[in-house]
């Protein structure tokens, strides 16, 4: 799983890549400090299983803090996107390129309105052309990446008797990250003629524009929300775009918050609403974290806002689960770690695809799995469900 940070220059996208990872990034106020996409990992937070067996987990990969297990995502940092990058505007191709794996995208928007669409600064900006502009440029990027191969394409296609068009498709965009269930969902929903063949360019766009949301959902972060206007912009883009998810954001918040509970000046659970002071502060720093309380925190229920967007881009838009490896007898692996793994896995999945992702081996020699709560045998069809605890029985 890949989750794409997009957005405009100079919107907050590699401080909110920083505040999710808190890796080290170039972080300016200029057009184009990101040229190479930056990785890191970032985590979506889950409650954690070990109150229910009266343990302490010992993650071996993220962390716990007070039950709150946080599970290790990709995060990838693109460079900004502005008008005209499809046709390779500020080098747009190489940006957009770079976003091929991406399963989920969040558009990192400039709410307080005071950068333009090319990130420099202004007074007053329209914040909701930066959501068209970009929607406009992910989907021209897709259409354009079809397009190439689309004549011979569906010429070969209509030429196989009894040929699968969905799978087909799925086939040919592999490398988009494109499935077959993406393209059955986005034709149910088109009235488009049925021989792919007559589409006319229009179609085809509209074909790629909807397969592009469908393959590679956005949800829009509404950040600097702590700042002049932004939350009166924040309320103007709900209404503006009610289809959309928006939530809103304080990337420099989640920052400094996190940085502060580093060095252990705080105790700060990222996602939540407040935050307790252990170390010694100077007054700057004290009214630097009333401000992030007052501004922030006690004014939006979903905190700084980029816990709340990751977990909405993995749990809601991309439907995974978190399923923890667990023995129904011993909770520790053979380094006696308790607890110490925690998967996501999409929604659906069953006992048997579990054990594949544990290892090939597990899922070659299946006998059963084992409810680690109930202790009731399972098999290999069993549909799991999120926070799920399971053993699974090899022969």
């Amino acid at each position: 799983m890949l989750i794409g940070l997009v957005g405009k220059p100079s919107s907050g996208k590699s401080t909110f890549f920083k505040a999710a990872t808190l890796s080290e990034v170039e972080i300016a106020s200029y057009p184009f400090t990101t040229i190479k996409p930056n990785h890191g990992v970032g985590y979506v937070k889950v409650d954690c299983i070990e109150r229910e067996f009266s343990v302490k987990c010992q993650p071996a990969h993220g962390f716990c803090i007070d039950g709150k297990r946080f599970v290790p995502v990709e995060l990838m940092d693109v460079a900004g996107l502005v008008p005209g990058a499809s046709e390779g505007k500020g080098l747009g191709n190489q940006f957009l390129d770079d976003l091929r794996q991406a399963d989920v995208f969040i558009h990192i928007v400039d709410a307080s309105g005071t950068t333009d669409e090319e990130g420099k600064p202004v007074e007053n900006h329209d914040v909701s052309k930066d959501i068209l502009f970009l929607e406009n440029e992910l989907n021209r990027w897709f259409y354009n990446l079809m397009v190439k191969a689309w004549k011979g394409f569906v010429k070969k296609t209509a030429q196989e008797e009894g040929g699968n068009f969905s799978e087909a498709v799925a086939k040919q965009f592999s490398g988009l990250k494109v499935r077959e269930e993406h393209v059955k969902k986005v034709l149910s929903r088109l009235r488009l003629p049925e021989k792919p063949i007559n589409w006319n360019e229009d179609q085809l766009f509209w074909f790629a524009s909807e397969l592009r949301t469908e393959s590679k959902p956005t949800i829009i972060a509404a950040n600097k929300v702590d700042l002049e206007k932004a939350h009166a912009n924040y309320q103007f883009l709900k209404m503006r775009f009610p289809g959309l998810i928006i939530i809103p954001c304080s990337a420099d918040s989640e920052l400094a918050l996190r940085e502060a509970a580093k060095i252990r000046l705080i105790n700060y659970i990222p996602g939540e609403r407040d935050f307790k002071i252990t170390g010694e502060l100077s007054d700057e720093q004290k009214e630097a974290l009333l401000g992030i309380k007052e501004s922030v925190l006690d004014r939006f229920e979903e905190g700084t806002g980029v816990q709340e967007v990751l977990n909405y881009a993995v749990f809601n838009f991309l439907n995974y689960i978190a399923v923890f490896p667990a023995g129904a007898h011993k909770l520790a692996d053979s380094k006696g770690r308790i607890l110490p793994d925690c998967f996501l896995l999409p929604s659906g999945s069953t006992a048997l695809d579990f054990a594949y992702h544990l290892h090939t081996d597990f899922g070659n020699n299946f006998i059963k799995a084992i409810d680690a709560r109930t202790k009731k045998t399972l098999g290999k069809n069993h549909e799991l469900k999120h926070r799920d605890a399971l053993e699974i029985v090899t022969s």
